[in-house]
């Protein structure tokens, strides 16, 4: 049994950029954005409503106040700051999830902050204080030996790890930086292998030509890169037909 999820609610205004309802066909979880990266109110309200419908867990989607960047810049926050800033996007989703008749099951960063918590002390104790400020004791959701998953623990709370059936994996189980080559995998046939490897090996090729230990309860698939819906279709249908069941982990 593994959970699907994809980043979703990722439009801003007039822009669109993820399929969301074609998406929410396929994801057990959605990792929805709470509008500091992108997202606004009414795609939130309207992503909440999608997800509830179809009985897709939603999961906040944190991130470092950057639309500009699409949350993938490096930014220095202070640790009171960040933590204010988790709960408040946490707090502006549950609005909307609550109004739909769901709740916020889980709690995903985005982007630089979810790389930055991997290694950064400060930062992964500031989203798990975050968390707890907005209440509910919520699952959070990241990289295997992570410190935001050690500071997740730590407090209490149910810490699940992630693999990435679409991103480039670097020897010491992190993931390749987008600014290098490799980092995205867009071949749907090595997207597909890799998802079953996770799921059945817990483990993934990397760029060196070696393998390292990815085990996780959650399989990501982006719903920004192009053509994600019949990707994700198609990883669906593999790990069925490998025999693998998919549930949300958390609800």
């Amino acid at each position: 049994m593994i959970d699907l999820n994809a980043d979703l609610g990722e439009g801003f205004g007039r822009w669109e950029l993820t399929h969301d309802e074609a998406l929410l066909s396929v994801v057990s979880s959605a990792n929805i954005a709470c509008g500091f990266h992108a997202g606004d109110p009414s795609t939130m309200r309207r992503v909440c409503a999608q997800a509830a419908e179809r009985g897709v867990a939603i999961g906040a989607q944190v991130a470092y106040r950057d639309l500009a960047g699409f949350g993938r810049r490096a930014m220095e926050v202070p640790e009171d700051e960040l933590a204010d800033e988790i709960a408040y996007q946490i707090g502006a989703l549950r609005v909307f999830a609550e109004s739909a008749g769901a709740r916020v099951a889980y709690v995903k960063p985005h982007g630089a902050l979810y790389n930055r918590a991997v290694h950064d002390e400060g930062q992964a104790r500031a989203v798990v204080s975050g968390v707890l400020l907005a209440g509910g004791e919520l699952p959070v959701l990241g990289l295997p030996g992570s410190l935001l998953l050690r500071a997740a623990e730590e407090a209490g709370l149910s810490a699940v790890a992630e693999a990435f059936a679409d991103r480039g994996y670097t020897a010491r189980g992190t993931l390749v930086s987008r600014r290098e080559p490799g980092a995205v995998i867009h071949e749907p046939d090595a997207v597909v292998s890799q998802a079953l490897g996770i799921a059945l090996h817990g483990s993934v090729a990397t760029g060196d030509g070696g393998r390292v230990a990815a085990g996780a309860r959650s399989l990501c698939v982006h719903g920004d890169t192009p053509g994600a819906v019949a990707l994700a279709r198609r990883v669906r249908q593999a790990l069925a037909e490998a025999g693998v069941r998919i549930e949300a982990f958390a609800r």
